[in-house]
């Protein structure tokens, strides 16, 4: 009836369990075992009842032999000496009488009944009870590695769950009938139903349950801000810390791909219109994936020479390995699609002659065009855009030089500008690199930083300081043209602007220096023109991103859709996905009326 809870309890605390007339405990705790005692009536004798402090029921010590399926005539108080059976309650799985006790499970007093019928098993929680200690299982933290240990290399920071932990958290779920956290996942995951088969212990099932409507869940699990997502909507957010969902993703994703439990469906229906996608990263992914699902001859055409877009050169390895990168793209190319690597459309071909030889084009190139502040100095040496920093960090590996042949980008004191998740990417592999001082400049407060609170949290952890309510205004050189110093100048808050936070403004007279040899510039990022140069018909915004239909993704030329970082400026993983799996709604819809 209850096993998830009741295994909570047996693995987190020893009950405490009181009689419900005199309130004495019943609680007996030696120096070798924990127990307790009660007063058993049997075929008219009386003996100790010595049963374990987990109200595993007739685990007993008895100085009259009781065999299994007897039950006991009566249960008493040792010290008050009245019956504890119920004239109420029976058990609810063989209808033998029960005794009635008081438990003190996570702070709270509850009626507990034990059924008297040895080897029974039955827990006796009323549902309304059952449902007030479900929401007293705190949030389950995922184990990871030590900060002291973490900042010396870069495999990934969080263990993950352990199937124990998995399921003790899938167990906080309440399986609501009217779900709100659904409502907050861009891609549509059944979120119940899943955690349902996590509770059923069907983590395989669970997997595949994400993967209808998800074809990176390892990825998401890892990455997207689940906490202003799906958790945010959850129900039990309103009065403890919401489930958390996507390390239950995280789990079963892994689980699948661990126990080799990956199953390539079968393409009954093929169609013979071809789809060319444009861009790796995780919404061409997901066009690519729900086209060739659905029968469609597919080809993702990638400007670098490995596949996985931001994926694979914007997230650190410690926080996104790329072997998971690269085993859901496996999986694709299983499922037949195509990759070509090396293409630069608007370069090597455009998008009016992908046009010519596909039914419909997707442009998921992302924005990967670098934002500078136009201040003075930025041209100096040891000034990186993160892009570039990252891109060869990541992508080109220089973080294992001399293996890889990339030098790497260092500095032995090192300022980020930025405060959102590149940012804490950026100053988290500098001090894994082996700088001594990063610092993160943030020109609003700490409560406005776009980054994730774990972003921050792992960032604060590894040592790497932040100045908030900070901007640069110069960035000072040597005789020889290398940064030595930037100069900023502290901010204050005022009234909102258009983005919904306080809008920063210099406070006058308040400059200071930070000496530092390196900076790394992450404030966002643009378009990359390059694709608009050879596709002047191609409508854009007044940022000089791709003006798309925010349902169907349809863009100004026929045929063309376009989503992600392109099409709103740089966000998620998981509204790039979803985007995607708009626009193949779309495409398909349109090309099955065809």
């Amino acid at each position: 009836m209850l096993d998830l809870d009741i295994k909570y309890l047996k693995f987190k605390t020893y009950l405490n369990t009181y009689c419900p007339y005199c309130h004495q405990s019943f609680n007996v705790e030696t120096k070798d075992k924990k127990q307790l005692v009660l007063k058993a009536v049997f075929k008219g004798q009386e003996t100790d009842l010595i049963l374990s402090p987990y109200l595993d029921v007739f685990e007993v010590e008895s100085s009259i032999p009781i065999e299994t399926n007897e039950v006991l005539d009566d249960i008493l108080c040792p010290e008050c000496h009245k019956s504890l059976i119920s004239k109420e309650i029976c058990c609810g799985e063989c209808g033998s009488p029960v005794g009635h006790v008081i438990i003190s499970a996570l702070s709270r007093l509850i009626p507990f009944f034990i059924c008297l019928k040895k080897g029974c098993e039955w827990h006796g929680l009323t549902k309304s009870d059952e449902r007030k200690i479900k929401l007293k299982i705190p949030r389950q933290e995922m184990p990871e590695q030590d900060k002291t240990l973490r900042i010396h290399n870069h495999q990934e920071v969080p263990y993950g769950y352990t199937s124990e932990l998995a399921s003790l958290e899938a167990g906080r779920c309440l399986q609501c009938k009217a779900p709100k956290c659904v409502e907050g996942c861009p891609v549509d995951i059944d979120i119940p139903a899943f955690i349902k088969l996590m509770r059923e212990n069907d983590f395989d099932g669970a997997a595949k349950k994400i993967k209808e409507r998800n074809v990176l869940p390892a990825v998401c699990g890892r990455v997207c801000p689940q906490e202003s997502q799906c958790e945010a909507k959850c129900i039990l957010g309103i009065k403890d810390m919401p489930v958390a969902i996507g390390r239950l993703e995280r789990f079963v994703a892994d689980f699948e791909r661990k126990m080799d439990l990956v199953k390539i469906p079968v393409i009954k229906n093929k169609t013979n219109k071809r789809i060319a996608v444009v861009g790796s990263g995780p919404g061409g992914l997901t066009v690519a994936a729900d086209m060739a699902l659905l029968g469609y001859s597919v080809t993702v055409f990638e400007a670098l020479h490995e596949l996985g877009g931001v994926l694979t050169y914007g997230i650190p390895e410690f926080r996104l390995p790329k072997s998971i990168v690269q085993f859901e793209i496996n999986y694709l190319k299983e499922l037949g699609v195509r990759f070509e690597l090396n293409h630069v459309i608007g370069n090597i071909l455009t998008v009016d002659e992908l046009r010519e030889h596909f039914d419909a084009v997707y442009i998921g190139v992302g924005a990967g065009l670098p934002v500078f502040m136009g201040v003075e100095g930025e041209s100096l040496g040891n000034v990186f855009s993160s892009n570039e920093y990252l891109t060869r960090m990541n992508l080109m590996k220089a973080y294992r030089f001399p293996e890889y042949d990339t030098p790497m980008p260092k500095g032995n004191k090192v300022v980020i500008v930025g405060g959102g998740n590149v940012a804490m990417d950026c100053a988290r592999t500098a001090i894994r690199t082996g700088s001594t001082e990063v610092t993160i400049v943030y020109r609003r407060s700490r409560h406005e930083l776009p980054a994730r609170l774990e972003e921050v949290h792992h960032a604060e952890e590894e040592g790497i300081k932040f100045k908030l309510l900070t901007s640069p205004v110069r960035y000072i050189g040597t005789d020889y043209n290398s940064l030595k110093a930037v100069e900023c100048i502290k901010m204050e808050l005022v009234e909102p602007d258009s983005s919904g936070r306080r809008r920063p403004v210099p406070i006058k007279d308040s400059n200071f220096i930070i000496e530092c040899d390196s900076a790394i510039i992450a404030i966002g990022t643009g378009p990359n023109p390059i694709i608009f140069s050879t596709s002047p018909d191609l409508k854009r915004n007044k940022w000089g991103y791709i003006d798309a239909n925010e349902k169907t993704m349809e863009t100004s030329i026929p045929k063309v859709y376009a989503g992600g970082d392109i099409v709103t400026g740089s966000a998620t993983v998981i509204l790039a996905m979803g985007a995607g799996r708009a626009a193949a709604n779309t495409m398909h819809k349109q090309l099955s009326k065809k």
